[in-house]
């Protein structure tokens, strides 16, 4: 009996060895295959990102030339709800704290625009010509801002 038993150990033996062999062979193909996608989609990630902060901050700022050329032609309702969203954007990206596009400086930049934002829907809001003026001002604070 202990003749019979040898070769079946040898045969279960030889299975396993191809089998982890198998295995470790089939998990090397598969991480050759799985590596460069992974860092190809890592790349990709990261220029999404990129791609996502720059549209952000152009629709911001996209808002506020709104209001100011809309403010210049005396078309103040259409100004005043440019200048409500360019508000509203930028409290929502500075609410965003370390997930936000700007940077902590840009952050604290910004916060004396918002000093001004009543007084500008306000004027906006009665039609009154000077809002253009304060408008025109804090386009180019903000871009004086953003680009620290």
């Amino acid at each position: 009996m202990n003749k019979d038993s040898q070769p079946k150990q040898v045969k279960t033996s030889h299975w396993m060895r191809q089998i982890t062999i198998s295995a470790v062979l089939l998990l090397g193909i598969f991480l050759l295959g799985f590596v460069p996608m992974w860092l190809q989609s890592r790349d990709y990630a990261s220029r999404l990102s990129t791609a996502e902060r720059q549209l952000t901050l152009a629709g911001i700022k996209n808002s506020l030339a709104t209001a100011v050329i809309d403010g210049r032609r005396g078309d103040y309702e259409p100004a005043r709800l440019a200048a409500s969203k360019f508000f509203n954007s930028l409290r929502a990206e500075t609410d965003r704290g370390i997930d936000s596009t700007f940077s902590p400086a840009q952050i604290a930049g910004v916060q004396p625009l918002y000093s001004g934002r009543d007084e500008i829907i306000t004027l906006l809001a009665r039609g009154d010509p000077a809002s253009a003026d304060r408008l025109s001002e804090m386009y180019v604070s903000y871009l004086k801002i953003m680009n620290q």
